[in-house]
Order: structure tokens, then C-alpha cells, then sequence
């Protein structure tokens, strides 16, 4: 399940406030021009894609005033490391850099993944108190990401032999119901042949409220999160129901 591998040539002229690294994770900032404090939200990408690949969403948060992190996971880009069950701390310790940012609400820290990145986020968030809530593309089932990964044409950088029997005690549906009251956005293409679209809705009847579920005609596992009126308005929900 391969997010969108293209690199948005334009990131240079992104209103990018930072471009650093942490714990061997590399990941870039963008700050408002708004008055402070902002809500913030952590973008992690899918399998084979990388940060930059978010920097649209990076602009189109500012635009909505809010303070935005994209990073590499482990085994992308231009972060150490390989693909591992500690996918989760590290989307959660990337909330803990944006929430350390001036100007950050760190009451307000949400997370934002497509794909793969949507599995992690719902988890992070479920373990997390730092994590306010969730915006979740496409996301996979363990079951799912653990054939990916024995049929990877990617050759993506991971450690099967903790990832597989991690997958296999773990279920993405319970940590959804784990989130208990923090909001949870769930968006989906009904024509994704990858991640069927009916996943996410077994993930919303699990969840409690705030939740939302928006299946978008036709499309693929790649059409939704690129699509700007849709990522606008999932932001917009999002704020509106953070505690």
C-alpha cells in the first residue's frame, strides 16, 4: 500500500519555519502568520513516501491557523533507522517537538496520517494523552500492513522480524475505541482497490463521539489526501471539536 511518491517541487516556496532533526528523525515546521497560540497538528506519511510529499498540507494548515510538522519515518527519507513497532513513540515524540514550538497550544496537538501514516496516527493518539486528536486516511489493518510488508516491492528499510509478530498482537479497531473522547476524523475513496473503504468504517462504528466518517465517490488510495476542500474541512471539524 504505497502512498503518492511524488515530491511537490515547490516546496522551497513554503513558508517552511524549520527544517531540523530529532532522535534521528528529520521533519520540517510551518508556523502562521496568525496570532498565537495555534493548535498544531503532526503529518506522517505512508509507506514509500516521505515529508515532503506533505508540503501542501503544510501550507494549507497555516492558511486554516495552525502550526504544522511533517517528518520521514524511520526507513523514508532522510531519517535513520528502519521500520519498527516504535513507529508509535516516534509519531509521538514529534507531537512533544511541535507542542515545544512558540506559539504552540500544547493542549491542541493533533496528528494527521494517509495510509500506513493513518494506522500509526490512530495508534499514537490512543497511547498518548499528548495527542488531542486524529484525522486517519486510508488506514490499513495490521493484518493488511503485515502482507504489504512479506510482498514489498518498496524494499522499504524495516525490521520484519519485531514488525510481524507486533502486527499480529494488536488490533487497530480497539485502539480507535481507545480514543475515547478525543475526536477522530476518518477519510476514505470508495474506489481505493488497496485499503477497502468498508475498514474505515468498522473503525467509526467502534469509536465513540467526536468521530466523522466521509467516503468520497470513486477515487483511489491516493485521491483523498491531496484533495485541499476536503483536508480544509477535516481541519476545520477537527478544531471545532477538540476539547
Amino acid at each position: 500500500m504505497r502512498e503518492d511518491a511524488l515530491v511537490m517541487d515547490d516546496l522551497a516556496a513554503a513558508p517552511l519555519s524549520e527544517r531540523a532533526f530529532h532522535d534521528g528523525l528529520a521533519y520540517l515546521t510551518w508556523l502562521p502568520d496568525s496570532r498565537p497560540p495555534w493548535p498544531g497538528i503532526v503529518t506522517v506519511h505512508g509507506a514509500g513516501s516521505c515529508k515532503e510529499n506533505h508540503g501542501d498540507f503544510g501550507r494549507l494548515a497555516c492558511e486554516y491557523g495552525w502550526a504544522a510538522l511533517a517528518y520521514d519515518q524511520r526507513g523514508h527519507g532522510e531519517s535513520l533507522g528502519e521500520i519498527s513497532p516504535t513507529a508509535m513513540d516516534d509519531a509521538i515524540a514529534m507531537a512533544g517537538v511541535l507542542a515545544a514550538s512558540e506559539g504552540v497550544d500544547a493542549a491542541r496537538i493533533c496528528i494527521r496520517g494517509s495510509s500506513m501514516g493513518g494506522f500509526v496516527a490512530i495508534h499514537a493518539a490512543a497511547a498518548s494523552d499528548s495527542i488531542a486528536g486524529v484525522i486517519a486516511i486510508c488506514p490499513p489493518s495490521e493484518r493488511m500492513l503485515a502482507e504489504a510488508l512479506r510482498n514489498d516491492p518498496l524494499e522499504l528499510r524495516a525490521d520484519r522480524r519485531a514488525l510481524e509478530p507486533w502486527l499480529g498482537e494488536h488490533d487497530l479497531r480497539e485502539a480507535a475505541a481507545r480514543l475515547g473522547s478525543k475526536p477522530l476524523c476518518l477519510l476514505h475513496a470508495r474506489g481505493d482497490d488497496e485499503v477497502p473503504w468498508d475498514y474505515s468504517k468498522q473503525l467509526y462504528d467502534g469509536a465513540a463521539e467526536p468521530r466523522r466518517l466521509v467516503v468520497v465517490p470513486g477515487g483511489h488510495h491516493r485521491s483523498v489526501q491531496h484533495d485541499a476542500e476536503l483536508q480544509g474541512d477535516a481541519l476545520r471539524w477537527l478544531e471545532r471539536n477538540l476539547g
